[in-house]
């Protein structure tokens, strides 16, 4: 009896951070889909430029973004041991890697049309993209020091402020759009640099207001309380989790692009079936995130007060709750997949058809990846939750290019399966990545000789 009592403690702390936590990764998906949106209505060409350019944006950002997802674990491990020095130190110093990061990698945009051309895009597109670029790269400062914040409030447990200020965003995105894209209320028409312009005023705005509420909210942890002062010890730590936690990241886009490029050489209606699904997949992994990032939590706080069997006991309980989402999912997935399909696919579009016929068969595979993409985020966020974050690196790594990519391609190409053969190479290398990550939690990385219960 006391076991169920203690499971639903915990069940109920993880849905309680989880719920705001899932809402606030769907809406900074809605933000992006926003600007897709809304850039289609102006025009093809721009839209590309978009597309091309947000990509290029996004992979520089997840890798930089380590340092701030370095500051969950850290600062949840701190609050669950009490310490309040340690809060400060680790996020100031955060904040210090972001910036010096944001500020080193700024020359990539500025030659963005020659690194775009040279990967084969075209260059009336790339001539769009890097005005965007230029602007968005000094957007990269104010977005690194606005995720290093929502990770500070997330490991305090203050998810439903993060949740409100991302909500909030989305509203304030669309509203600046529609003026500066558009050129409404006697603004000019100013098209891809006008979401960029949008994207910069709303992440400075969003930084303001999070240091304005961190100021009045959590005024004993006194966070900006020499900011200006070194601390290299702590500057090591956090760079320490933060670069394979970055690199970790950059390793599954990576993944993800390679698989979008090989499915483009086979057609344009398997790419566009492909983003389809995977569309749809990302939607409902925003769940997935939410819970992993709850487990990131406890078992940070668990970690902090030595306490094992709080540890696993939470581990246990966000594991299950991943799988029943995977599991809900799946059944959405495969009993609504034309349906879902459809809505992505003008009525009036000459190869509908076609589409729909192989998204069907993607959607099967979407739905199965949800158990391997759930199970490998979750198994990778209990060990960042515990501060293990380098041998997970490589752990991931091995699993998405040294075993899931050559899948990918021997399936689709060798074995002449098709789109269907590289979701398997997906499959395989998310798999793969779940039961390793899963195995180093499990019979190592839980064991931390606390106090049991």
């Amino acid at each position: 009896m006391q076991d169920q009592k203690t499971y639903s403690t915990h069940a109920r702390a993880v849905i309680a951070l989880a719920l705001p936590l899932a809402g606030s990764q769907l809406a900074q998906f809605a933000l992006h889909m926003t600007d897709v949106i809304m850039m289609g209505w102006f025009g093809l060409n721009e839209l590309a430029a978009l597309v091309l350019a947000s990509g290029y944006w996004f992979i520089t950002f997840i890798l930089l973004a380590g340092f701030a997802f370095a500051v969950m674990p850290l600062v949840a491990n701190a609050a669950g041991a009490g310490d309040t020095t340690v809060v400060r130190r680790s996020t100031r110093m955060a904040m210090w890697l972001s910036v010096l990061a944001a500020v080193a990698i700024y020359p990539l945009f500025g030659f963005s049309e020659r690194v775009l051309i040279a990967l084969g895009q075209e260059p009336e597109i790339a001539a769009l993209a890097q005005p965007y670029l230029i602007v968005a790269g000094i957007e990269m400062l104010p977005a690194l020091i606005a995720m290093v914040l929502r990770s500070y409030f997330s490991a305090l447990e203050r998810t439903r402020v993060v949740l409100l200020f991302t909500v909030i965003a989305v509203v304030a995105n669309a509203g600046l759009n529609w003026v500066l894209i558009f050129g409404n209320l006697g603004f000019p028409a100013m098209g891809v640099i006008g979401s960029a312009v949008a994207s910069l005023i709303l992440s400075t705005l969003t930084v303001v207001a999070l240091v304005i509420y961190a100021i009045k909210a959590t005024p004993e942890n006194e966070l900006f309380r020499n900011l200006t002062k070194p601390d290299w010890d702590m500057f090591r730590t956090v760079a320490k989790m933060g670069v394979p936690i970055g690199l970790t990241s950059l390793a599954e886009v990576g993944l993800f692009n390679a698989a979008a490029l090989m499915m483009g050489w086979i057609s344009t209606v398997a790419l566009a079936a492909h983003g389809v699904a995977l569309q749809l997949s990302a939607l409902a992994f925003m769940i997935q995130i939410g819970l992993s990032q709850a487990g990131t939590i406890r078992a940070g706080n668990a970690y902090g007060r030595r306490d094992e069997a709080g540890l696993r006991r939470g581990a246990l309980v966000v594991t299950v709750l991943s799988l029943v989402t995977a599991a809900l999912t799946l059944t959405v997935f495969l009993s609504a997949s034309h349906i879902l399909i459809g809505l992505f696919i003008a009525p009036t579009e000459p190869q509908r058809d076609l589409v729909l016929a192989a998204g069907a068969g993607f959607m099967v595979f979407a739905a199965l990846f949800q158990f391997s993409d759930g199970g490998q985020v979750t198994a990778l966020s209990l060990l960042r939750g515990v501060q293990d974050t380098t041998v997970p690196m490589w752990l991931a790594s091995f699993s998405y290019w040294g075993v899931g990519l050559p899948v990918a391609y021997v399936c689709g190409f060798v074995l002449d399966m098709g789109g269907n053969g590289i979701w398997v190479g997906l499959l395989t290398g998310l798999s793969c990545a779940w039961v390793l990550m899963a195995w180093r939690f499990w019979m190592n990385k839980s064991r931390i000789g606390g106090v049991s219960a």
